[in-house]
């Protein structure tokens, strides 16, 4: 009997191994660990079964693999209880430096119409985009066809602007880097129209959740059991990833941010077990 799953969106597609194991490997367990949770997963499911079950059974079974889970929570979650600004943009703007992007945050660029504010003109290679940094609270929420049409009219005013000498910034193509999936037909316009986009599983290989993994650049909001005012002290300081929180000492964070060295003391002792590990 087929088996199909039900999205958070209502619609339905029939289950997949391949893709409950992609999910399992990239969080840390090795491919024979992966195939076995996902045997315990398809055993107990039922037709129409919902992501959200599928996942609560996935995580629980993984922290038999992979103990600091228990430190930490989805990160697709913890990206959503980043505020949208300035946090967000902020580790946005962490995440391309990790990937050898020279960044500069918060730009204002004349257009030949009217000027813009971007959130940021990233470099690489010899070449210049400006980023637009969409965050959604409900990281259910796509990404919009409004985000790269908008995206795509600024690239043009400013490009325009720049032959017209009213800004000195040539930019050579927009950025769209969102902590949720594009709709298709954002994804559609995105690649007819040559704007680069990151988003939550998209592009294949580059998407957010690769990148973020990969440099092990994790916001302090995937740590399990961190309160609001703490939370809301290290951001206030510019602390956003879990990677700052270890490039300092005890003495220096306490002085930094105001937070109790006793306080601080257990939550560096999780930072390290989940970085270690991951």
């Amino acid at each position: 009997m087929t088996v199909n799953v039900t999205k958070y969106d209502g619609t339905k597609q029939a289950f997949s191994r391949e893709k409950i194991i992609r999910t399992a490997t990239r969080m840390g367990a090795t491919r024979q660990a992966a195939e076995q949770i996902v045997d315990e997963i398809e055993n107990k499911a039922y037709d129409g079964i919902s992501t959200r079950k599928i996942l609560q059974m996935l995580y629980t079974r993984l922290k038999r693999h992979k103990p600091t889970l228990k430190h930490q929570i989805d990160l697709r979650r913890s990206l959503s209880l980043l505020k949208s600004a300035p946090d967000f943009e902020q580790y946005i703007q962490q995440l391309l430096r990790e990937y050898d992007y020279k960044v500069t945050p918060n730009q204002i660029i004349h257009g030949k119409c009217v000027q813009h504010e971007v959130d940021a003109i990233a470099t690489k290679n010899n070449r210049t985009c400006f980023v637009e940094v969409k965050h959604h609270i409900k990281y259910h929420t796509p990404t919009g066809l409004d985000i790269p049409r908008i995206a795509r009219a600024v690239l043009e005013d400013i490009t325009e602007g720049h032959q017209l000498g009213q800004n000195n910034n040539k930019i050579d193509y927009a950025m769209i880097v969102c902590n949720t999936k594009l709709s298709d037909y954002a994804k559609q316009y995105s690649d007819c129209r040559k704007i680069s986009h990151i988003g939550w599983s998209s592009p294949q290989n580059q998407d957010l959740q690769t990148m973020i993994e990969t440099k092990k650049l994790y916001p302090i909001t995937i740590l399990r059991g961190l309160n609001t005012q703490t939370r809301n002290r290290l951001t206030s300081n510019g602390i956003i990833t879990l990677k700052q929180l270890t490039q300092k000492s005890l003495t220096e964070l306490e002085h930094q941010t105001g937070i109790h060295k006793n306080k601080l003391e257990p939550i560096l002792e999780r930072v390290r077990a989940i970085l270690s590990e991951n």
